[in-house]
Formats: structure tokens, C-alpha cells, sequence
């Protein structure tokens, strides 16, 4: 039942998503910017204050973080020739997950209310460290990389994070004498930017449409060890270590299906910003959304057993 709950709010908004891209093709970057900037933090404050804020939200972002370590070392100190993944962007594409627009309305669909709090978790310490490694990874020297200010933009990159935020949002809120009443009052907000956040990962997939075959083929041969590594390695990680030191149940669960989530948007920006392999990026986002309709009520099946 939660799964076809889970779809049936997933689907609808992803497909009214790529019929809207079809007719107003640049309308996504117009939706997309106020509700990064304004919309999420907004919505994740809702959420985050329904679900409260506690030491599990700094447990599920350490676990984010040795999680997408593991996976990051791995890949990296493989040798290059037994590499599958050399591509430092499809690395990245591999270990980051859209948890914000895609894990938390999975979360809401297929988990407790109380289950939030580690999505959340997870997406804040996965936030912290697509943006401070992600464009680290994808400079090819240490010239550019001072060339390109990062040290200088990074503390304005992660406070501008949503994540970073709709905690000190939720903090502020905490603190006052209506707390429950504004907590009651943003829930609802809080669902309808998650949808419109869907919606745009659905415009994002009419990449596809111009796409010739061919180059759909091509794309997915050179991004299928990501797609597979995304979509199950990095799960199956933090399925392993969630189960070594004994996390609870409903902790794991939340945690594996964040992991599961598509590649993050995220990946696909610091590739435009850094100028490495845009159509990757966009291939990786576009095919591991869509396959993730799959792979996550799999998942959810796997943890209920």
C-alpha cells in the first residue's frame, strides 16, 4: 500500500513536470531559483519542526558523511585501470542523492512521520559535503582551484544551503511561545513546495525528448557503473553499516532510502559551474530518477523483510 502511495505522488508530479518543460522549456531555472531560495528552507522548516529537532538529526548527518566517505574513498583509491568509475563528475553523480526534492517525499510516503528526522539528517550532512568536496573534485589543478575563489565562496554556498537554513530557521521558531501554532501552519506549505520540487525534476527529464537515440545509448553506456553504483552500491553501504553497529530499525530504513535516492541536481550545477561533463551530469540525473521509480519500492521491500 505505501508503495502505490508512494507512486502515486511521485508519477503524476514528475509527468506534469515534463509537459510543462515540453511548452516552457527554460521555466524550470524561473521556478527553480525562489524555491531553493525561499521555498525549500520554508518547507523544511514545516518538517523539521513537526518532526523536532534532536540528537538523531546529527546522528543521520554522521552517518550521511562516513557513508558517502566510504563510497568516495573507494572509488578514488582504486587503481585507474580497475577503476569503473574514472570520471570524477559520474563520482560524484554516484554518491550524492536528490534527498531534498526526491528522499523526503519518499520518506513521507513510505515511512512514520517520526522517520523525517533522519532524512533530514542525511540530507544535511550529504549537503555539507557535495559542497565543500564536489567542486574540490572537479578543478584539474590547484591554480584553478584557488582561481576559482572557492575558499572564499564556500562559507556563502553552505549557508545559502536549504538544509543549513531551515535548521536555524527551525531554531529560531523553537525558541518562541508559538511554536506548535507555527508548526501546524507550515505543514501544509511544507508539502506543496516538495511537489513543486518534483515537478521540476520532472522538467528536467525532457532532456530525453531531445535526445536522439543514439545518444541516449552512448549516454548510458558511459554512465551505467554510476547509475548502478548510485542506485544500489551506495544503499547496500550504508545498509551494511547501519546493520555493524545495530542502528534502529525505523533509523536504518530512513537512512538506506535516502542513500537510494536519484543523483542530486546538485551534481549537475557544479559540472555547469566547473564547466566537466555537463551531459553526464544531466544523462546521470535524468536516467537515475526514473529508474529510481524502481529501484526504491525494491529497496523499501529488502528493509520490510
Amino acid at each position: 500500500m505505501e508503495i502505490i502511495y508512494l507512486l502515486a505522488e511521485l508519477i503524476p508530479c514528475l509527468l506534469i513536470g515534463y509537459v510543462l518543460g515540453r511548452f516552457k522549456e527554460h521555466s524550470s531555472r524561473k521556478i527553480s531559483l525562489p524555491l531553493i531560495k525561499v521555498g525549500m528552507p520554508i518547507s523544511l522548516i514545516g518538517i523539521l519542526l513537526k518532526s523536532g529537532l534532536e540528537l538523531p538529526l546529527i546522528q543521520s548527518a554522521f552517518m550521511a558523511l562516513v557513508a558517502i566517505s566510504i563510497l568516495m574513498t573507494i572509488l578514488n583509491c582504486l587503481p585507474v585501470q580497475k577503476n569503473p568509475i574514472n570520471n570524477r563528475t559520474l563520482q560524484l553523480g554516484s554518491a550524492f542523492g536528490n534527498t531534498g526534492y526526491f528522499g523526503i517525499p519518499v520518506s513521507l510516503a513510505l515511512l512514520p512521520k517520526n522517520a523525517l528526522i533522519y532524512s533530514i539528517g542525511f540530507d544535511l550532512g550529504a549537503t555539507l559535503f557535495i559542497w565543500s568536496v564536489g567542486p574540490m573534485l572537479l578543478t584539474k589543478t590547484s591554480k584553478e582551484f584557488i582561481g576559482n575563489n572557492y575558499w572564499k565562496n564556500f562559507k556563502e554556498v553552505i549557508l545559502n544551503s536549504p538544509a543549513i537554513k531551515a535548521i536555524f530557521g527551525a531554531l529560531i521558531i523553537q525558541a518562541t511561545p508559538w511554536n506548535a501554532q507555527i508548526s501546524h501552519f507550515l505543514w501544509i506549505p511544507s508539502r506543496i513546495v516538495i511537489v513543486l520540487a518534483l515537478v521540476i525534476v520532472g522538467m528536467r527529464i525532457g532532456w530525453i525528448r531531445d535526445s536522439k537515440l543514439s545518444k541516449i545509448k552512448t549516454q548510458t553506456i558511459l554512465i551505467k557503473n554510476s547509475l548502478i553504483m548510485k542506485l544500489i552500491g551506495l544503499p547496500v553501504v550504508m545498509y551494511i553499516i547501519s546493520s555493524l553497529i545495530r542502528l534502529p530499525s525505523l533509523m536504518r530504513n530512513a537512512l538506506v532510502l535516502q542513500a537510494a535516492a536519484p543523483t542530486a541536481i546538485s551534481v549537475l550545477l557544479i559540472s555547469q559551474a566547473t564547466s566537466r561533463n555537463e551531459e553526464e551530469a544531466t544523462s546521470l540525473v535524468v536516467f537515475s530518477t526514473v529508474c529510481a521509480l524502481i529501484t526504491i519500492p525494491i529497496w523499501f521491500l529488502i528493509l520490510k523483510l
